[in-house]
């Protein structure tokens, strides 16, 4: 295949062409009146890195761009499975947020994970489809410099939906290099990304575009359209610098949903059949965001603020003619959403007694103003309103945390924070509108012991939450049958405790162990699917998880992550396995990279079998997936092939055991395992050309 060559011009200008017309505010021209400054250099190591002295938890960590740039992914929620532990599938069509597992969860599409971009929410409370839904469609994986991670309720600077961990996104400032990379593939596979700094005194813009398709092995295609823009600034001011960043998001696409076994077996569909192919969805999203910095990261003021206008519509049908047996079950999630929030930081460091002692505290704000609505469809035409709601979210949180650096062995820490949240909710039916609010404290302690100079241990304990969506904070009726329905709490309370080591005495081997527990009230939420309340009682999960990153040559590492929960709900009898919950996950691969010339990964990714139902009488089976990556670079070109799936198998990407019907079958429908078949090997190939 032959790729064209563009030329840094023609880079330039197809990226300043496209940017007013999303976000015209950021066309006009700047001041030639700053001083000449030079940006910082960020080199980020990234899990090479022991993080030995700076790390509150043995299971913190950070992944470079480097590590990513050298990851085989098959799609763009995977960034997040760089994270030890996290397990990525998805059970729909590609625009949609995927499905991400970590800890013994199946957390959806988001919640208990909170997920931010520097500092900038992306999860989204009283969603249209799932609670803290945080679909990452919007990022462009060249721009992405580093992604932080913490695991559990220790960490006070963050707050909803982080009780089973965080990631946090962090962008170029200024690109390692100006790029034009063509890449396709298998089953409609197309993709063109572009990016480029310009440099004007000691200020950078940062620019990028990408467009991609993607049909998959779907009897009907996905037809999938991504297009997403970037324009990011930074200026460097006497004392601190300020970064202006404007980002834009478009996703349409047709999905093929979980299917039932017996659909499979019985030959009405094939493995990637569809029941009703006129599934599926669109979605857009534009931010524009800043951070003040005034001193550094770690003394000094930081004021952030940020603007969000979102939109989705979802079409599925999951239960096929269950509910309606002429029309069909199809339903239309549908959303609209603006959102505008900030938050105030400050971070100082004394001299206490000769103890050195660091202190940080912030103040967040949030609110959301969401039109969100459930309808009835066929073939995406509404028939019937299920429910439509607007609804006003607003939260507030503060947070502090202290480290007394006691000796040069002994770190203690303490903090917390406060949240405060006010749910206002106008419904079509007078009986699910009110308004609501709610405040939690949550405290957060731990200790660090160095021993020697290469190991540390940890001890950590901390009380964290998620808010439910607001509508079921006041629901009184479903809006389907019109029975009584009991209403959820705005907050949920997590409690966890974590134990664990960290060491880099072998010589580029870094290695953490972490043993953990985790205990949340409830797990009542809001279904998006129906618009009424799912309830579930308390749980208790807790397990061991080991991550090994080891440097053996400048070319050559290897990585191992490890595992094990037992999840369970509490005081529940013989029926208490969590469903969908994951208990083994093994990650790991080997990488081979040279500044020029070859360079490749081979990365296995197992999790185990999951219940599908308390009882653990129905599991979704094991999981084992293989994907591979060669390239070769030679001066400014770089060409690489991606093979996904490379052992063709025949995985789920996820299960569930649920009552549906086919046409034909009994009213009542069928208890069945219903799936979503990983996608079959598939081949890549990208070329990059470097400016």
């Amino acid at each position: 295949m032959h790729f064209p060559i563009v030329f840094r011009g023609a880079i330039r200008s197809a990226i300043v062409f496209s940017i007013p017309a999303t976000f015209p505010l950021l066309a006009g021209g700047q001041s030639t009146d700053s001083p000449v400054t030079v940006l910082d250099k960020i080199e980020v190591v990234g899990r090479a890195d022991d993080m030995l002295g700076t790390a509150s938890t043995s299971s913190q960590g950070s992944v470079g761009y480097n590590e990513l740039s050298q990851r085989p992914f098959l799609r763009r929620g995977e960034l997040l499975e760089v994270i030890p532990g996290v397990v990525i599938t998805q059970h729909s069509g590609s625009g949609k947020a995927n499905q991400y597992y970590l800890r013994g969860f199946n957390l959806d599409h988001g919640t208990d994970l909170s997920v931010s971009l520097e500092g900038m929410p992306v999860n989204l409370p009283t969603n249209a489809h799932g609670q803290g839904y945080a679909d990452i469609n919007f990022l462009i994986p060249e721009f992405v410099q580093r992604v932080d991670f913490n695991k559990g309720p220790f960490y006070p600077e963050v707050g909803d939906f982080s009780a089973a961990g965080a990631a946090d996104y962090h962008l170029f400032s200024e690109l390692p290099n100006d790029f034009l990379t063509l890449g396709a593939g298998t089953y409609g596979y197309a993709r063109v990304a572009l990016g480029e700094t310009l440099h004007r005194g000691g200020d950078a813009t940062t620019l990028g575009f990408e467009a991609e398709h993607y049909d998959g092995p779907w009897t009907s295609p996905d037809n999938f359209h991504r297009y997403n823009l970037l324009a990011r600034h930074v200026w460097n001011l006497s004392g601190g610098r300020l970064t202006v960043t404007a980002l834009g998001y478009r996703g349409d696409w047709n999905s093929t949903d979980q299917i039932p076994l017996r659909a499979v077996g019985s030959g009405l569909i094939g493995r990637f059949g569809a029941l009703d192919p006129s599934d599926g969805g669109n979605s857009r999203r534009a931010s524009l965001n800043f951070e003040w910095l005034h001193g550094t990261d770690k003394e000094g003021w930081k004021l952030s603020g940020y603007a969000i206008a979102y939109h989705l519509d979802l079409f599925s049908n999951f239960t096929f003619y269950l509910d309606d047996p002429i029309n069909g079950d199809q339903f239309n999630q549908h959303e609209n959403r603006t959102i505008l929030g900030g938050a105030l930081t400050r971070n100082w460091s004394l001299q206490v007694g000769g103890m050195k002692v660091e202190t940080q505290t912030g103040w967040q704000i949030r609110d959301d103003q969401i039109d969100v609505g459930l309808f009835h469809t066929v073939k995406r035409a509404r028939l019937g309103v299920i429910r439509d709601d607007t609804v006003q979210e607003l939260g507030t949180g503060a947070f502090t945390q202290t480290v007394w650096h006691v000796n040069d062995r002994l770190r203690l820490q303490a903090g917390g924070r406060v949240d405060w949240y006010n749910f206002d909710v106008t419904s079509d039916n007078p009986l699910n509108s009110g308004q609501r609010s709610d405040y939690i404290v949550s405290p957060k302690i731990g200790v660090v012991q160095q021993l020697g100079q290469k190991t540390e241990l940890y001890g950590n304990a901390g009380f964290g939450f998620h808010s439910n969506d607001a509508r079921g904070t006041v629901i009184t009726v479903d809006p389907k049958t019109g029975d009584p329905a009991e209403a959820v709490p705005p907050l949920v309370r997590s409690r966890g405790i974590e134990a664990g080591i960290r060491t880099s005495a072998v010589k580029g081997l870094v290695s953490t162990v972490s043993v953990w527990a985790l205990d949340l009230d409830s797990e009542l939420v809001l279904s998006g699917d129906s618009g009424g309340t799912e309830a579930s009682g308390a749980t208790r999960r807790y397990g061991v998880e080991l991550s090994n990153y080891y440097k053996v040559f400048p070319w050559l590492t290897f990585d191992l992550d490890l595992s094990f929960t037992h999840a369970r709900y509490k005081d529940a009898g013989a029926a208490d396995r969590v469903a969908e919950s994951i208990g083994t996950v093994v990650t790991g691969g080997v990488t081979v990279s040279a500044e020029h010339g070859w360079h490749g990964s081979a990365r296995l990714r197992y999790f185990g079998n999951q219940p599908l139902i308390e009882d653990n009488s129905v599991v979704a089976p094991a999981s084992a997936t293989v994907n591979l990556l060669l390239g070769y670079d030679w001066s400014r070109w770089q060409v690489s092939v991606e093979l996904l799936n490379a052992l063709n198998r025949q995985n789920y990407d996820i299960g569930y055991f649920y009552t549906s019907r086919l046409q034909g079958e009994p009213a009542a429908g069928v208890d069945d395992v219903h799936f979503h078949p990983a996608e079959p090997r598939m081949v890549r190939f990208n070329v990059t050309r470097k400016f």
